[in-house]
Protein backbone atom coordinates (compact mmCIF):
# COMPACT_ATOMS: atom_id res chain seq x y z
CA UNK A 1 0.00 0.00 0.00
CA UNK A 2 2.87 2.57 0.92
CA UNK A 3 5.12 1.45 -2.20
CA UNK A 4 2.22 2.01 -4.38
CA UNK A 5 1.35 5.49 -2.83
CA UNK A 6 4.93 7.02 -2.84
CA UNK A 7 4.86 5.25 -6.88
CA UNK A 8 2.10 7.02 -7.32
CA UNK A 9 3.07 10.23 -5.86
CA UNK A 10 6.40 10.14 -7.76
CA UNK A 11 4.42 10.08 -11.14
CA UNK A 12 2.25 12.83 -10.10
CA UNK A 13 5.66 15.12 -8.91
CA UNK A 14 6.64 14.64 -12.58
CA UNK A 15 3.76 15.51 -14.49
CA UNK A 16 2.93 18.43 -11.97
CA UNK A 17 6.61 19.60 -13.32
CA UNK A 18 6.29 19.11 -16.72
CA UNK A 19 2.05 20.39 -17.09
CA UNK A 20 2.46 23.40 -13.73
CA UNK A 21 4.34 25.93 -16.19
CA UNK A 22 2.05 25.66 -19.53
CA UNK A 23 -1.22 25.75 -16.98
CA UNK A 24 0.09 28.78 -15.67
CA UNK A 25 0.13 30.14 -19.12
CA UNK A 26 -3.12 28.66 -20.05
CA UNK A 27 -4.56 31.00 -17.08
CA UNK A 28 -2.76 33.81 -17.92
CA UNK A 29 -3.47 33.80 -21.56
CA UNK A 30 -7.11 35.02 -20.20
CA UNK A 31 -5.91 37.90 -18.24
CA UNK A 32 -6.28 41.63 -20.08
CA UNK A 33 -3.14 42.49 -18.24
CA UNK A 34 0.18 41.81 -20.21
CA UNK A 35 2.38 40.16 -16.80
CA UNK A 36 1.91 36.64 -15.30
CA UNK A 37 1.66 37.28 -11.81
CA UNK A 38 -0.79 40.15 -11.83
CA UNK A 39 -4.47 39.42 -12.54
CA UNK A 40 -7.16 42.39 -13.83
CA UNK A 41 -9.11 41.17 -15.38
CA UNK A 42 -10.94 37.67 -17.39
CA UNK A 43 -10.43 38.29 -21.27
CA UNK A 44 -10.19 37.30 -24.74
CA UNK A 45 -8.11 39.90 -25.95
CA UNK A 46 -5.19 38.21 -27.13
CA UNK A 47 -6.87 35.45 -28.86
CA UNK A 48 -8.77 38.31 -31.11
CA UNK A 49 -5.28 39.26 -31.91
CA UNK A 50 -3.97 36.08 -33.01
CA UNK A 51 -4.10 37.33 -36.58
CA UNK A 52 -0.96 39.37 -35.78
CA UNK A 53 1.23 36.64 -35.55
CA UNK A 54 -0.22 34.94 -38.85
CA UNK A 55 2.89 35.54 -41.08
CA UNK A 56 4.93 34.11 -38.12
CA UNK A 57 2.81 31.00 -37.76
CA UNK A 58 2.61 30.35 -42.00
CA UNK A 59 6.11 30.13 -41.66
CA UNK A 60 6.91 27.82 -38.83
CA UNK A 61 3.94 25.01 -40.36
CA UNK A 62 4.94 25.61 -43.93
CA UNK A 63 8.98 25.12 -43.30
CA UNK A 64 8.04 21.97 -40.42
CA UNK A 65 5.63 19.99 -43.41
CA UNK A 66 8.60 20.78 -46.40
CA UNK A 67 11.22 19.87 -44.32
CA UNK A 68 9.67 16.96 -42.84
CA UNK A 69 8.46 15.53 -45.89
CA UNK A 70 12.01 15.84 -48.15
CA UNK A 71 13.64 14.42 -44.87
CA UNK A 72 10.92 11.27 -44.58
CA UNK A 73 11.66 10.55 -48.72
CA UNK A 74 15.03 10.65 -47.85
CA UNK A 75 15.31 8.88 -44.42
CA UNK A 76 13.22 6.29 -45.78
CA UNK A 77 15.28 5.73 -48.65
CA UNK A 78 18.35 5.58 -46.81
CA UNK A 79 16.94 3.07 -43.91
CA UNK A 80 16.08 1.13 -46.52
CA UNK A 81 19.74 1.12 -48.24
CA UNK A 82 20.96 0.85 -44.32
CA UNK A 83 18.85 -2.29 -43.52
CA UNK A 84 20.28 -3.58 -46.90
CA UNK A 85 23.76 -2.91 -46.75
CA UNK A 86 25.91 -6.06 -45.19
CA UNK A 87 29.15 -6.36 -43.47
CA UNK A 88 31.57 -3.80 -42.50
CA UNK A 89 30.48 -0.84 -45.05
CA UNK A 90 26.65 -1.20 -43.41
CA UNK A 91 27.74 -1.34 -40.07
CA UNK A 92 30.15 2.15 -40.67
CA UNK A 93 27.17 3.94 -42.35
CA UNK A 94 24.79 2.57 -39.76
CA UNK A 95 27.12 4.57 -36.95
CA UNK A 96 27.35 7.64 -39.00
CA UNK A 97 24.01 7.97 -39.11
CA UNK A 98 23.08 7.86 -35.47
CA UNK A 99 25.66 10.96 -34.76
CA UNK A 100 23.32 13.83 -36.03
CA UNK A 101 20.94 12.21 -33.24
CA UNK A 102 23.28 12.51 -30.38
CA UNK A 103 25.41 15.67 -31.63
CA UNK A 104 24.33 19.02 -30.42
CA UNK A 105 22.43 21.22 -32.46
CA UNK A 106 24.93 23.94 -32.36
CA UNK A 107 27.36 21.85 -33.65
CA UNK A 108 24.99 21.09 -36.68
CA UNK A 109 24.25 24.91 -36.96
CA UNK A 110 28.01 26.07 -37.12
CA UNK A 111 29.02 23.32 -39.51
CA UNK A 112 26.05 23.76 -42.05
CA UNK A 113 27.69 27.64 -41.50
CA UNK A 114 30.98 26.86 -42.37
CA UNK A 115 30.12 24.51 -45.70
CA UNK A 116 28.09 27.35 -47.60
CA UNK A 117 31.01 29.85 -46.62
CA UNK A 118 33.21 27.40 -48.38
CA UNK A 119 30.79 26.74 -51.47
CA UNK A 120 30.18 30.17 -51.83
CA UNK A 121 26.87 30.04 -51.04
CA UNK A 122 24.67 32.76 -48.22
CA UNK A 123 23.81 30.70 -45.21
CA UNK A 124 21.22 33.08 -44.48
CA UNK A 125 19.10 32.15 -46.62
CA UNK A 126 15.35 30.19 -47.40
CA UNK A 127 17.36 26.99 -49.25
CA UNK A 128 19.96 27.23 -46.20
CA UNK A 129 17.09 27.17 -43.39
CA UNK A 130 15.15 24.41 -44.94
CA UNK A 131 18.67 22.16 -45.44
CA UNK A 132 19.35 22.90 -42.14
CA UNK A 133 16.15 21.62 -41.04
CA UNK A 134 16.27 18.15 -43.13
CA UNK A 135 19.70 17.64 -41.87
CA UNK A 136 18.21 17.90 -38.31
CA UNK A 137 15.09 16.04 -38.92
CA UNK A 138 15.92 13.09 -41.66
CA UNK A 139 18.21 10.99 -39.09
CA UNK A 140 14.97 10.50 -36.60
CA UNK A 141 13.18 9.60 -39.85
CA UNK A 142 16.19 6.21 -40.09
CA UNK A 143 16.10 5.66 -36.71
CA UNK A 144 11.95 5.63 -36.84
CA UNK A 145 12.06 3.03 -40.28
CA UNK A 146 14.85 0.68 -39.16
CA UNK A 147 13.12 -0.97 -36.03
CA UNK A 148 10.07 -1.63 -39.18
CA UNK A 149 12.16 -3.00 -40.94
CA UNK A 150 13.87 -5.59 -38.67
CA UNK A 151 9.99 -6.71 -37.99
CA UNK A 152 9.38 -6.96 -42.01
CA UNK A 153 9.91 -10.83 -43.15
CA UNK A 154 13.08 -10.19 -44.96
CA UNK A 155 12.48 -12.77 -47.76
CA UNK A 156 9.39 -10.59 -48.65
CA UNK A 157 11.44 -8.57 -51.06
CA UNK A 158 13.15 -11.49 -52.81
CA UNK A 159 9.98 -13.46 -53.15
CA UNK A 160 8.29 -10.32 -54.87
CA UNK A 161 11.44 -10.76 -56.91
CA UNK A 162 11.27 -13.85 -57.69
CA UNK A 163 7.60 -13.96 -58.80
CA UNK A 164 8.39 -11.14 -61.05
CA UNK A 165 8.23 -7.83 -59.85
CA UNK A 166 10.72 -5.11 -60.17
CA UNK A 167 12.73 -4.10 -57.60
CA UNK A 168 10.85 -0.54 -58.18
CA UNK A 169 7.35 -2.95 -57.91
CA UNK A 170 8.82 -4.82 -54.78
CA UNK A 171 9.48 -1.43 -53.11
CA UNK A 172 6.54 0.05 -52.95
CA UNK A 173 4.15 -2.77 -53.06
CA UNK A 174 6.22 -4.73 -50.74
CA UNK A 175 8.36 -3.32 -48.29
CA UNK A 176 6.39 0.39 -48.04
CA UNK A 177 3.09 -0.94 -47.03
CA UNK A 178 5.30 -2.92 -44.31
CA UNK A 179 6.81 -0.16 -43.36
CA UNK A 180 4.76 2.45 -43.30
CA UNK A 181 3.93 2.98 -39.29
CA UNK A 182 7.52 3.81 -39.36
CA UNK A 183 7.40 6.40 -42.24
CA UNK A 184 4.79 7.74 -40.51
CA UNK A 185 6.07 8.29 -37.00
CA UNK A 186 9.22 9.46 -38.29
CA UNK A 187 7.33 11.99 -40.45
CA UNK A 188 5.26 13.11 -37.30
CA UNK A 189 8.67 13.26 -35.65
CA UNK A 190 10.38 15.01 -38.56
CA UNK A 191 7.67 17.59 -37.94
CA UNK A 192 7.87 18.39 -34.31
CA UNK A 193 11.11 18.57 -34.31
CA UNK A 194 11.02 21.47 -37.26
CA UNK A 195 8.45 23.12 -35.12
CA UNK A 196 9.97 22.90 -32.43
CA UNK A 197 13.89 23.83 -33.61
CA UNK A 198 15.56 27.22 -32.13
CA UNK A 199 19.34 27.09 -32.71
CA UNK A 200 19.05 26.03 -36.17
CA UNK A 201 16.63 28.19 -37.36
CA UNK A 202 18.01 31.10 -35.54
CA UNK A 203 21.18 30.51 -37.42
CA UNK A 204 20.25 29.53 -41.07
CA UNK A 205 17.32 31.85 -41.40
CA UNK A 206 17.09 34.94 -43.63
CA UNK A 207 17.26 38.46 -41.87
CA UNK A 208 13.28 39.11 -41.37
CA UNK A 209 12.30 35.93 -41.41
CA UNK A 210 10.67 34.05 -37.90
CA UNK A 211 9.19 31.27 -36.80
CA UNK A 212 7.13 30.70 -33.83
CA UNK A 213 10.70 29.62 -31.85
CA UNK A 214 12.86 32.73 -32.95
CA UNK A 215 9.45 35.52 -32.66
CA UNK A 216 9.09 34.21 -29.17
CA UNK A 217 12.61 34.96 -28.06
CA UNK A 218 12.57 38.39 -30.01
CA UNK A 219 9.16 39.32 -27.92
CA UNK A 220 10.53 38.17 -24.59
CA UNK A 221 14.42 39.40 -24.87
CA UNK A 222 13.36 43.01 -26.87
CA UNK A 223 12.09 45.86 -24.74
CA UNK A 224 10.29 47.60 -27.18
CA UNK A 225 6.03 48.12 -26.78
CA UNK A 226 5.61 46.24 -29.68
CA UNK A 227 7.44 43.36 -28.74
CA UNK A 228 5.91 43.24 -24.85
CA UNK A 229 2.49 43.53 -26.51
CA UNK A 230 3.30 40.25 -28.66
CA UNK A 231 4.39 38.30 -25.46
CA UNK A 232 0.45 37.89 -24.56
CA UNK A 233 -0.50 37.06 -27.89
CA UNK A 234 2.11 34.07 -27.34
CA UNK A 235 0.51 32.41 -24.42
CA UNK A 236 -2.86 32.34 -26.38
CA UNK A 237 -1.05 30.77 -29.34
CA UNK A 238 0.60 28.40 -26.84
CA UNK A 239 -2.76 27.75 -25.42
CA UNK A 240 -4.75 26.92 -28.87
CA UNK A 241 -1.60 24.57 -30.18
CA UNK A 242 -1.95 22.34 -26.69
CA UNK A 243 -5.50 21.99 -27.26
CA UNK A 244 -5.01 21.00 -30.33
CA UNK A 245 -2.30 18.58 -29.23
CA UNK A 246 -4.57 17.32 -26.18
CA UNK A 247 -7.79 16.72 -28.81
CA UNK A 248 -5.08 14.76 -31.46
CA UNK A 249 -3.61 12.66 -28.46
CA UNK A 250 -6.90 11.95 -26.76
CA UNK A 251 -8.89 10.87 -30.24
CA UNK A 252 -5.77 8.75 -31.06
CA UNK A 253 -6.35 6.81 -27.41
CA UNK A 254 -9.60 6.45 -27.63
CA UNK A 255 -9.13 5.10 -31.47
CA UNK A 256 -6.75 2.73 -30.56
CA UNK A 257 -8.86 1.37 -27.62
CA UNK A 258 -11.79 0.62 -30.15
CA UNK A 259 -9.78 -1.03 -31.99
CA UNK A 260 -8.21 -3.33 -29.23
CA UNK A 261 -11.73 -4.01 -28.01
CA UNK A 262 -12.77 -4.99 -31.53
CA UNK A 263 -10.17 -7.58 -32.17
CA UNK A 264 -11.00 -8.96 -28.89
CA UNK A 265 -14.00 -9.52 -29.74
CA UNK A 266 -13.32 -10.85 -32.80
Amino acid sequence: MIKKFFARGWVFLVLAFIYIPIFILIVYSFNNGKTIGVWEQFSFKWYGKLGEIKDVVLNTVLLAVISATIATILGTLGAIGLYYSKGKFGKVVNGASQIPVVNSEVVTACALVMLFMIIGAEHRSLFGLYVGHIVLTAPFVVLSVIPKLKQMDSSLYEAALDLGATPTQALFKVVLPEILPGVFTGFMLAVTLSLDDYIITATLAPLGYDTISTAVYKAIALTTEKASEQVPIYRALTTVIFIITLSVVVISNVRAQKIAKRKGVK
